[in-house]
């Protein structure tokens, strides 16, 4: 390992993505902006990214594809410790309980913490969501069990579902029509299974379209498949959702590359004779796309405007487009 930065993925602590870096127990951000260049080169092999900021002892090497970014005993130590895996019972924060659009006929039922407000909706790329209840942990979980049974929606919707629709979005009232109707449905079960000590929020519906750039946006047409050692990815920003970030990218269209794929690598700028003199006289090269921390890790100093030579996919189709270089 080179000792650099690492890239952790896009966070949402509010309605715009910054991108998360560490070395160590170091920790910095860069605030993204949509329109401009954003790019680097990987390097080496890809390191786990380590469990609840702790550094992996044992250095390991994950496969590209991952999108945990953790070798095996890493991934067990992170869920061990999440609300997830039901082993905080005495947990004494207040938790709600939503209801998450991403499409036609993509809606989930999920639990957040009451302090990280809409956070957990943003990173998981919900178009539209509403809260349906507030309380307890316990209360909370129980709740998200019975609805997911009784509107017969799932716990999670893969991502690469969620791409694939997300630039063909029907309008903003047949969007908010979906959720209010499972909400209608969802609010008829109080006293039936709906516990008690968990406070019903009323319906609410939030469109994140605009907070995602994607009523500007045009149709993703490939993503990233994985990094490799040398591999470039550079683009224009034009939009995000969940971990997702849409790169304009010449001659290809809009790729998109999932954040979760770059955790654990070292990335570097591209070379500064690879930028075009037409893309620095015209302000293409992204000098605070990545900020302090990409750019201590010489990740921004010079990005060429516009190039992609990483393994790509079809978005919806799933077949290899392209290859590496």
């Amino acid at each position: 390992m080179s000792g650099g930065w690492w890239c952790a993925g896009v966070r949402w602590p509010g309605e715009v993505p910054e991108l998360g870096w560490s070395r160590g127990r170091d920790r910095r951000v860069s605030v993204l902006a949509y329109g401009s260049g954003l790019g680097f080169r990987a390097l080496g092999e890809r390191h786990c990214v380590g469990a609840r900021g702790n550094v992996c002892p044992l250095g390991a090497v994950v496969p590209g594809r991952s999108t945990g970014g953790r070798c095996a005993e890493c991934a067990r130590l992170d869920r061990a410790h999440s609300v997830a895996a039901d082993t905080m019972v005495d947990d004494p924060r207040t938790y709600r309980v939503y209801l998450a659009w991403f499409g036609p006929g993509m809606v989930k039922v999920g639990i957040t913490g009451e302090e990280r407000g809409a956070a957990r909706l943003r990173e998981q790329g919900a178009v539209v969501f509403s809260w349906l209840g507030r309380g307890p942990l316990m209360a909370a979980r129980r709740t998200e069990e019975v609805l997911r049974a009784a509107l017969k929606v799932p716990d999670r919707i893969p991502y690469a579902r969620k791409r694939a629709v997300r630039g063909r979005l029907p309008g903003r009232e047949e969007r908010a029509a979906e959720v209010a109707e499972l909400y209608g449905r969802a609010e008829r079960l109080e006293g039936r299974g709906w516990p008690e000590s968990l406070e019903r929020l009323p319906l609410e519906v939030v469109d994140q379209v605009a907070v995602f750039g994607l009523d500007r946006a045009p149709a993703p047409v490939r993503a990233v498949r994985e990094l490799v050692d040398g591999g470039v990815v550079a683009g224009r920003l034009v939009a995000a959702a969940g971990p997702d970030l849409h790169l304009a990218v010449d001659g290809v269209g809009l790729v998109v590359l999932d954040t979760r794929l770059i955790t654990g690598w070292d990335l570097a700028a591209v070379p500064a004779e690879a930028v075009p003199a037409k893309a620095a006289a015209d302000g293409a090269v992204s000098e605070g796309a990545m900020s302090e921390g990409a750019a201590s890790a010489g990740a921004t100093s010079a990005v060429a405007e516009s190039d992609v030579r990483v393994p790509l996919i079809d978005i919806g189709g799933g077949g290899v487009q392209g290859g590496l270089f």
